[in-house]
């Protein structure tokens, strides 16, 4: 089976080619963050225009790369959600519309199933079961994988995810968007000690997560620097530092938490928030401390893109699931709600 895969649930313009037995075959991306970065963040009506003007080059691009023609594919997987609702319709009509005019099964996908199913993307994929840390802007949660479509969550963020409390404090610092990676780079020059931000939930049991009051502690310590005028770059450094600490130090806990509770010897570490350097660090020290071990995918496929649809697409395809002619995008849609894939039919 070889399919054609379409990401564009937010500000990545992706496409990927893949087949069973070759693997990826091909996969484009473009990022909007320039267009975006005037505004400090996405903005929905321009990313969605830009989906349109950049999706069908992309995709001829990819079936060139891969030497794919449209009679040797059969399906087609697009992002259905959750994401922005008019950039999902974007790559939504796309896709059902392509495999329409070819005569070929639509998959609507999942963009969390993606994310979660991308490390089987390299030559090392992880063993299921196992456990996975799903971090980025939008999420954050610990979930049991049993297998491809199988899955449990175990906690989530009550309020705000990690990579949105990265991404606010950046943007208190005066930092481009995007944010995350910005405060990152500040925090390697910065003193991790120098501000005591709160570890939210730490201290209770259980596998919540609230990001909500860091962000509110980053404001007032961001004000009161101001108003003392000792926001150098120094200061901000350090406040850059302290914020990255208390997030993976929470993420790290609650991880290493989750993992002891289910007895997994595995666990994968995917969203944008998983690319964090120092997160990567603590998670594969502390999991090789307990004899288990990290699964990620590259760093090009912890941000959205289309291979890692294909993935999902793939595995929900040969379970016989196809989409009606209908064109079905969700800007909610949780993952308690997806249907395994031993539920699902033809």
């Amino acid at each position: 089976m070889r399919i054609l895969a379409l990401e564009s649930s937010c500000d990545e313009s992706a496409v990927a080619v893949y087949d069973e037995a070759a693997g990826l075959l091909s996969h484009q991306i473009h990022s909007q963050i320039d267009l975006h970065r005037v505004y400090g963040g996405v903005v929905p009506e321009l990313a969605s225009r830009d989906h349109v003007r950049r999706l069908l080059p992309l995709l001829q691009t990819a079936l060139a790369e891969a030497k794919t023609t449209p009679d040797q594919l059969d399906g087609v997987a697009y992002t259905a959600g959750p994401g922005l609702i008019g950039a999902l319709l974007t790559g939504a009509a796309l896709g059902r519309s392509l495999a329409y005019a070819w005569n070929v099964p639509a998959v609507a996908v999942h963009h969390l199933e993606g994310h979660l199913l991308a490390p089987l993307l390299e030559d090392d994929p992880p063993p299921f079961p196992h456990l996975a840390l799903l971090v980025s802007g939008g999420h954050t949660m610990l979930i049991d994988v049993a297998s491809p479509g199988r899955y449990a969550v175990l906690g989530e963020t009550r309020d705000d995810a990690a990579g949105e409390a990265f991404d606010k404090s950046a943007k208190l610092l005066g930092l481009p968007y995007p944010g995350g990676p910005e405060l990152a780079k500040l925090a390697a020059a910065g003193n991790a000690r120098r501000f005591d931000f709160p570890r939210p939930m730490l201290d209770r049991a259980g596998l919540e997560f609230s990001f909500s009051g860091l962000k509110t502690a980053v404001s007032l310590a961001v004000k009161e620097c101001v108003r003392t005028a000792s926001l150098d770059q120094d200061t901000r450094a350090d406040i850059a530092a302290g914020v990255q600490e208390a997030i993976v130090e929470t993420l790290t806990a609650k991880t290493m938490r989750a993992l002891e509770q289910t007895g997994y010897d595995a666990l994968v570490v995917a969203g944008g928030v998983g690319a964090n350097r120092l997160l990567r660090d603590r998670l594969s020290a502390a999991v090789a401390r307990q004899g288990a071990k990290v699964f990620y995918p590259r760093i090009e496929f912890c941000t959205d893109n289309a291979a890692m649809i294909a993935v999902a697409g793939m595995a929900r395809l040969k379970a016989g699931f196809h989409e009606s002619p209908a064109i079905r995008a969700r800007a909610t849609w949780s993952l308690k709600d997806l249907e395994p894939l031993s539920e699902l039919g033809s």
